[in-house]
Protein backbone atom coordinates (compact mmCIF):
# COMPACT_ATOMS: atom_id res chain seq x y z
CA UNK A 1 0.00 0.00 0.00
CA UNK A 2 1.28 3.48 -0.90
CA UNK A 3 2.31 5.69 2.00
CA UNK A 4 -0.23 8.28 0.82
CA UNK A 5 -3.00 5.70 1.15
CA UNK A 6 -1.74 4.73 4.61
CA UNK A 7 -1.84 8.37 5.72
CA UNK A 8 -5.33 8.77 4.31
CA UNK A 9 -6.51 5.61 6.07
CA UNK A 10 -5.05 6.88 9.35
CA UNK A 11 -7.45 9.82 9.05
CA UNK A 12 -5.24 12.67 7.86
CA UNK A 13 -6.23 14.49 4.69
CA UNK A 14 -3.57 14.99 2.02
CA UNK A 15 -3.96 18.25 0.14
CA UNK A 16 -1.86 19.57 -2.70
CA UNK A 17 -0.25 22.97 -2.13
CA UNK A 18 -0.28 23.95 -5.78
CA UNK A 19 -2.57 24.91 -8.64
CA UNK A 20 -1.81 25.51 -12.30
CA UNK A 21 -4.00 25.30 -15.36
CA UNK A 22 -1.61 22.72 -16.77
CA UNK A 23 -2.30 20.44 -13.78
CA UNK A 24 -5.99 20.64 -14.64
CA UNK A 25 -5.67 20.43 -18.42
CA UNK A 26 -3.32 17.44 -18.57
CA UNK A 27 -5.19 15.40 -15.97
CA UNK A 28 -2.41 15.40 -13.38
CA UNK A 29 -4.62 16.69 -10.56
CA UNK A 30 -7.21 14.00 -11.33
CA UNK A 31 -4.41 11.44 -11.24
CA UNK A 32 -3.27 12.67 -7.82
CA UNK A 33 -6.84 12.32 -6.56
CA UNK A 34 -7.18 8.80 -7.94
CA UNK A 35 -3.69 7.45 -7.23
CA UNK A 36 -2.26 9.47 -4.32
CA UNK A 37 -5.34 9.98 -2.10
CA UNK A 38 -5.31 13.78 -2.54
CA UNK A 39 -8.57 15.20 -1.21
CA UNK A 40 -8.08 18.97 -1.37
CA UNK A 41 -5.94 21.82 -2.62
CA UNK A 42 -4.47 25.12 -1.41
CA UNK A 43 -3.20 28.12 -3.35
CA UNK A 44 -1.57 31.44 -2.57
CA UNK A 45 -0.29 34.50 -4.49
CA UNK A 46 3.18 32.98 -4.94
CA UNK A 47 1.74 29.81 -6.49
CA UNK A 48 -0.41 31.77 -8.92
CA UNK A 49 2.40 34.15 -9.79
CA UNK A 50 4.57 31.20 -10.83
CA UNK A 51 1.70 29.51 -12.66
CA UNK A 52 0.67 32.52 -14.74
CA UNK A 53 4.11 33.99 -15.46
CA UNK A 54 5.71 30.67 -16.46
CA UNK A 55 2.92 29.17 -18.55
CA UNK A 56 1.17 30.02 -21.79
CA UNK A 57 -2.00 28.26 -20.60
CA UNK A 58 -3.53 31.55 -19.43
CA UNK A 59 -2.64 33.64 -22.47
CA UNK A 60 -5.90 33.32 -24.38
CA UNK A 61 -8.01 34.24 -21.35
CA UNK A 62 -5.75 37.16 -20.42
CA UNK A 63 -6.07 38.57 -23.92
CA UNK A 64 -9.84 38.01 -24.02
CA UNK A 65 -10.47 39.55 -20.61
CA UNK A 66 -8.26 42.56 -21.30
CA UNK A 67 -10.16 43.20 -24.53
CA UNK A 68 -13.34 43.50 -22.42
CA UNK A 69 -11.69 46.15 -20.22
CA UNK A 70 -10.86 43.92 -17.25
CA UNK A 71 -7.40 44.31 -15.72
CA UNK A 72 -5.40 44.11 -12.50
CA UNK A 73 -6.85 42.31 -9.50
CA UNK A 74 -10.21 41.81 -11.18
CA UNK A 75 -8.56 39.98 -14.07
CA UNK A 76 -6.49 37.82 -11.70
CA UNK A 77 -9.52 36.71 -9.71
CA UNK A 78 -11.31 35.77 -12.93
CA UNK A 79 -8.37 33.54 -13.86
CA UNK A 80 -7.96 32.11 -10.36
CA UNK A 81 -11.63 31.29 -9.97
CA UNK A 82 -11.67 29.55 -13.34
CA UNK A 83 -8.94 27.22 -12.05
CA UNK A 84 -10.27 26.80 -8.55
CA UNK A 85 -13.87 26.11 -9.54
CA UNK A 86 -12.61 23.40 -11.91
CA UNK A 87 -10.55 21.95 -9.07
CA UNK A 88 -13.51 22.25 -6.68
CA UNK A 89 -15.62 20.25 -9.10
CA UNK A 90 -12.96 17.51 -9.17
CA UNK A 91 -13.16 17.34 -5.37
CA UNK A 92 -16.96 17.57 -5.25
CA UNK A 93 -17.44 13.84 -4.74
CA UNK A 94 -14.98 13.90 -1.82
CA UNK A 95 -16.83 16.86 -0.33
CA UNK A 96 -20.15 15.06 -0.61
CA UNK A 97 -18.83 11.70 0.60
CA UNK A 98 -17.31 13.27 3.74
CA UNK A 99 -20.42 15.34 4.53
CA UNK A 100 -18.57 18.59 3.88
CA UNK A 101 -15.51 17.82 6.01
CA UNK A 102 -13.04 17.40 3.16
CA UNK A 103 -12.63 18.15 -0.54
CA UNK A 104 -11.87 21.89 -0.38
CA UNK A 105 -9.92 24.34 -2.50
CA UNK A 106 -8.69 27.73 -1.21
CA UNK A 107 -8.44 31.23 -2.66
CA UNK A 108 -6.46 34.00 -0.96
CA UNK A 109 -7.79 37.50 -0.54
CA UNK A 110 -5.71 40.31 -1.96
CA UNK A 111 -2.81 40.88 0.47
CA UNK A 112 -3.47 44.60 0.04
CA UNK A 113 -6.54 44.14 2.26
CA UNK A 114 -4.57 42.62 5.15
CA UNK A 115 -4.93 45.73 7.32
CA UNK A 116 -8.53 46.59 6.46
CA UNK A 117 -11.06 44.42 8.29
CA UNK A 118 -14.16 45.88 6.65
CA UNK A 119 -12.86 45.48 3.11
CA UNK A 120 -11.55 41.98 3.88
CA UNK A 121 -15.00 40.88 5.06
CA UNK A 122 -16.65 42.41 2.00
CA UNK A 123 -14.13 40.84 -0.40
CA UNK A 124 -14.41 37.43 1.27
CA UNK A 125 -18.17 37.42 0.74
CA UNK A 126 -17.89 38.69 -2.83
CA UNK A 127 -15.32 36.06 -3.87
CA UNK A 128 -17.09 33.23 -2.06
CA UNK A 129 -20.37 34.14 -3.77
CA UNK A 130 -18.65 34.57 -7.15
CA UNK A 131 -16.93 31.17 -6.84
CA UNK A 132 -20.32 29.66 -6.00
CA UNK A 133 -18.96 26.34 -4.77
CA UNK A 134 -19.74 24.79 -1.35
CA UNK A 135 -16.16 23.51 -1.14
CA UNK A 136 -14.38 26.84 -1.66
CA UNK A 137 -12.44 28.36 1.25
CA UNK A 138 -11.47 32.02 1.30
CA UNK A 139 -8.06 32.54 2.92
CA UNK A 140 -7.64 35.29 5.50
CA UNK A 141 -4.35 35.73 7.40
CA UNK A 142 -4.46 35.11 11.14
CA UNK A 143 -2.78 38.45 11.90
CA UNK A 144 -4.05 40.88 14.52
CA UNK A 145 -5.90 42.70 11.73
CA UNK A 146 -7.12 39.49 10.16
CA UNK A 147 -8.66 37.97 13.32
CA UNK A 148 -11.72 40.29 13.41
CA UNK A 149 -12.26 39.67 9.69
CA UNK A 150 -12.23 35.92 10.37
CA UNK A 151 -14.85 36.25 13.11
CA UNK A 152 -17.07 38.49 10.98
CA UNK A 153 -16.77 36.24 7.91
CA UNK A 154 -17.66 33.12 9.91
CA UNK A 155 -20.63 34.97 11.42
CA UNK A 156 -21.65 35.76 7.82
CA UNK A 157 -21.51 32.05 6.91
CA UNK A 158 -18.35 32.22 4.76
CA UNK A 159 -16.00 29.21 4.86
CA UNK A 160 -12.53 30.45 5.87
CA UNK A 161 -9.01 29.04 5.64
CA UNK A 162 -7.02 30.95 8.26
CA UNK A 163 -3.52 31.30 6.88
CA UNK A 164 -0.09 32.50 8.08
CA UNK A 165 -0.28 30.99 11.57
CA UNK A 166 3.08 30.19 13.12
CA UNK A 167 2.51 29.48 16.81
CA UNK A 168 0.14 28.05 19.37
CA UNK A 169 -0.88 31.54 20.44
CA UNK A 170 -1.64 32.63 16.87
CA UNK A 171 -3.58 29.40 16.33
CA UNK A 172 -5.62 29.92 19.51
CA UNK A 173 -6.48 33.47 18.42
CA UNK A 174 -7.88 32.09 15.15
CA UNK A 175 -9.79 29.34 16.98
CA UNK A 176 -11.28 31.95 19.31
CA UNK A 177 -12.35 34.05 16.32
CA UNK A 178 -13.94 30.98 14.74
CA UNK A 179 -15.86 30.13 17.90
CA UNK A 180 -16.99 33.73 18.41
CA UNK A 181 -18.34 33.79 14.86
CA UNK A 182 -20.21 30.54 15.44
CA UNK A 183 -21.58 31.72 18.80
CA UNK A 184 -22.96 34.81 17.10
CA UNK A 185 -24.73 32.58 14.60
CA UNK A 186 -26.20 30.45 17.38
CA UNK A 187 -27.40 33.55 19.24
CA UNK A 188 -29.03 34.84 16.05
CA UNK A 189 -30.75 31.51 15.41
CA UNK A 190 -28.61 30.61 12.38
CA UNK A 191 -27.04 27.28 11.51
CA UNK A 192 -23.50 27.17 12.99
CA UNK A 193 -22.27 24.61 10.46
CA UNK A 194 -19.73 26.94 8.83
CA UNK A 195 -16.46 25.23 7.92
CA UNK A 196 -12.92 26.46 8.53
CA UNK A 197 -9.34 25.26 8.72
CA UNK A 198 -6.41 26.79 10.62
CA UNK A 199 -3.15 26.62 8.64
CA UNK A 200 0.01 26.45 10.77
CA UNK A 201 3.28 26.97 8.87
CA UNK A 202 6.17 24.75 9.98
CA UNK A 203 9.29 24.55 7.83
CA UNK A 204 9.97 28.28 8.01
CA UNK A 205 10.80 27.85 11.70
CA UNK A 206 13.67 25.55 10.78
CA UNK A 207 14.74 27.70 7.86
CA UNK A 208 15.08 30.65 10.24
CA UNK A 209 17.08 28.79 12.91
CA UNK A 210 19.13 26.06 11.23
CA UNK A 211 22.28 28.19 11.20
CA UNK A 212 21.74 29.52 14.72
CA UNK A 213 21.55 26.30 16.74
CA UNK A 214 23.62 23.17 17.26
CA UNK A 215 23.37 20.18 14.93
CA UNK A 216 21.39 18.31 17.60
CA UNK A 217 18.60 20.91 17.40
CA UNK A 218 18.63 21.40 13.64
CA UNK A 219 15.28 20.68 11.93
CA UNK A 220 13.47 19.99 15.21
CA UNK A 221 11.70 23.31 15.82
CA UNK A 222 9.02 23.12 13.14
CA UNK A 223 7.91 19.68 14.29
CA UNK A 224 7.86 20.77 17.94
CA UNK A 225 5.67 23.76 17.06
CA UNK A 226 3.35 21.43 15.12
CA UNK A 227 3.13 19.10 18.12
CA UNK A 228 2.42 21.98 20.50
CA UNK A 229 -0.34 23.35 18.28
CA UNK A 230 -1.83 19.87 17.88
CA UNK A 231 -2.13 19.52 21.66
CA UNK A 232 -3.85 22.92 21.84
CA UNK A 233 -6.18 21.81 19.01
CA UNK A 234 -7.16 18.63 20.85
CA UNK A 235 -7.61 20.54 24.12
CA UNK A 236 -9.88 23.04 22.39
CA UNK A 237 -12.07 20.30 20.90
CA UNK A 238 -12.55 18.81 24.37
CA UNK A 239 -13.41 22.14 26.02
CA UNK A 240 -16.86 22.83 27.42
CA UNK A 241 -17.16 25.84 25.13
CA UNK A 242 -16.63 23.76 22.01
CA UNK A 243 -18.87 20.93 23.23
CA UNK A 244 -21.69 23.44 23.60
CA UNK A 245 -21.19 24.63 20.02
CA UNK A 246 -21.03 21.05 18.76
CA UNK A 247 -24.37 20.42 20.45
CA UNK A 248 -25.86 23.12 18.22
CA UNK A 249 -24.42 21.47 15.09
CA UNK A 250 -21.02 23.17 14.71
CA UNK A 251 -18.14 21.27 13.16
CA UNK A 252 -14.48 21.65 14.20
CA UNK A 253 -12.12 24.13 12.60
CA UNK A 254 -9.66 21.51 11.38
CA UNK A 255 -5.94 21.91 11.96
CA UNK A 256 -3.90 22.12 8.76
CA UNK A 257 -0.13 21.63 8.67
CA UNK A 258 1.29 23.94 5.98
CA UNK A 259 4.76 24.82 4.71
CA UNK A 260 5.72 21.16 4.87
CA UNK A 261 8.37 21.19 2.14
CA UNK A 262 11.77 20.59 3.76
CA UNK A 263 14.05 23.64 3.66
CA UNK A 264 17.25 21.86 4.77
CA UNK A 265 18.94 19.99 1.89
CA UNK A 266 20.59 17.71 4.46
CA UNK A 267 17.27 16.58 5.96
CA UNK A 268 14.66 14.11 4.76
CA UNK A 269 12.45 15.51 2.02
CA UNK A 270 9.40 14.08 3.84
CA UNK A 271 10.47 15.19 7.32
CA UNK A 272 7.26 16.98 8.28
CA UNK A 273 4.95 14.40 6.71
CA UNK A 274 6.37 11.42 8.59
CA UNK A 275 6.46 13.30 11.89
CA UNK A 276 2.99 14.89 11.89
CA UNK A 277 0.62 12.08 10.97
CA UNK A 278 -2.58 12.68 12.97
CA UNK A 279 -6.27 11.88 12.43
CA UNK A 280 -8.75 14.71 11.84
CA UNK A 281 -6.02 17.00 10.54
CA UNK A 282 -4.76 18.06 7.10
CA UNK A 283 -1.27 18.19 5.62
CA UNK A 284 -1.02 20.35 2.51
CA UNK A 285 2.11 19.42 0.56
CA UNK A 286 4.07 20.98 -2.26
CA UNK A 287 3.89 18.80 -5.34
CA UNK A 288 7.51 17.70 -4.97
CA UNK A 289 6.91 16.63 -1.35
CA UNK A 290 3.71 14.76 -2.23
CA UNK A 291 5.51 12.76 -4.91
CA UNK A 292 8.46 12.06 -2.62
CA UNK A 293 6.16 10.83 0.14
CA UNK A 294 4.31 8.56 -2.28
CA UNK A 295 7.64 7.04 -3.32
CA UNK A 296 9.48 6.58 -0.03
CA UNK A 297 7.32 7.94 2.79
CA UNK A 298 6.64 5.92 5.89
CA UNK A 299 3.71 6.07 8.30
CA UNK A 300 5.12 4.64 11.52
CA UNK A 301 2.87 6.13 14.17
CA UNK A 302 0.46 8.82 15.22
CA UNK A 303 1.26 12.27 16.59
CA UNK A 304 0.88 12.01 20.41
CA UNK A 305 -2.29 13.53 21.79
CA UNK A 306 -0.25 15.40 24.42
CA UNK A 307 2.25 16.86 21.95
CA UNK A 308 4.96 14.33 22.74
CA UNK A 309 8.32 15.86 23.60
CA UNK A 310 7.54 19.31 22.22
CA UNK A 311 7.95 21.26 25.47
CA UNK A 312 11.49 19.99 26.28
CA UNK A 313 12.49 20.65 22.66
CA UNK A 314 11.11 24.19 22.79
CA UNK A 315 12.91 24.77 26.09
CA UNK A 316 16.16 23.69 24.43
CA UNK A 317 15.65 26.28 21.70
CA UNK A 318 14.98 29.01 24.26
CA UNK A 319 18.15 27.97 26.10
CA UNK A 320 20.01 28.29 22.78
CA UNK A 321 18.96 31.94 22.61
CA UNK A 322 15.93 31.66 20.29
CA UNK A 323 13.11 34.04 21.30
CA UNK A 324 10.18 31.95 20.11
CA UNK A 325 7.52 34.62 20.61
CA UNK A 326 9.49 37.20 18.67
CA UNK A 327 10.34 34.71 15.93
CA UNK A 328 6.66 33.74 15.55
CA UNK A 329 5.74 37.40 15.07
CA UNK A 330 8.64 37.93 12.67
CA UNK A 331 7.74 34.86 10.60
CA UNK A 332 4.14 35.99 10.31
CA UNK A 333 5.21 39.48 9.28
CA UNK A 334 7.73 38.10 6.77
CA UNK A 335 5.12 35.72 5.37
CA UNK A 336 2.68 38.57 4.82
CA UNK A 337 5.41 40.66 3.19
CA UNK A 338 6.36 37.77 0.87
CA UNK A 339 2.75 37.48 -0.27
CA UNK A 340 2.66 41.25 -0.86
CA UNK A 341 5.73 40.95 -3.08
CA UNK A 342 4.32 37.96 -4.97
CA UNK A 343 1.05 39.86 -5.44
CA UNK A 344 2.88 42.78 -7.01
CA UNK A 345 4.85 40.44 -9.28
CA UNK A 346 1.66 38.61 -10.19
CA UNK A 347 -0.21 41.74 -11.25
CA UNK A 348 2.87 43.01 -13.08
CA UNK A 349 3.22 39.69 -14.94
CA UNK A 350 -0.43 39.77 -15.99
CA UNK A 351 -0.18 43.38 -17.18
CA UNK A 352 3.04 42.76 -19.13
CA UNK A 353 1.76 39.57 -20.69
CA UNK A 354 -1.55 41.22 -21.56
CA UNK A 355 0.14 44.07 -23.39
CA UNK A 356 2.25 41.67 -25.39
CA UNK A 357 -0.73 39.50 -26.26
CA UNK A 358 -2.87 42.45 -27.30
CA UNK A 359 -0.01 43.60 -29.50
CA UNK A 360 0.07 40.16 -31.16
CA UNK A 361 -3.67 40.28 -31.67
Amino acid sequence: MKATQQLHDLGQSLWLDNITRDLLDNGTLKQYIDDLSVTGLTSNPTIFEHAISKSGAYDADIRRLMQTGISGEELFFELALQDLTRAADLFASVHERTAGIDGYVSLELSPLLAYDTRKSVSAAKFLHDKGNRPNLFIKIPGTSNGVPAIEESIANGIAINVTLLFSREQYLASAEAYMRGLERRVSAGFNPDVRSVASVFLSRWDGATMDKVSVTLRDKLGIAIGQQVYKAYRDMLESDRWQRLANFGARPQRLLFASTGTKDPKASDVLYINALAAPNTINTMPEKTLLAFSEHGNVTGVLPRNGGDCEPVLTNFRSAGIDLDKLAADLQSQGAKAFDESWSKLLEAIETKGKVLQGVA
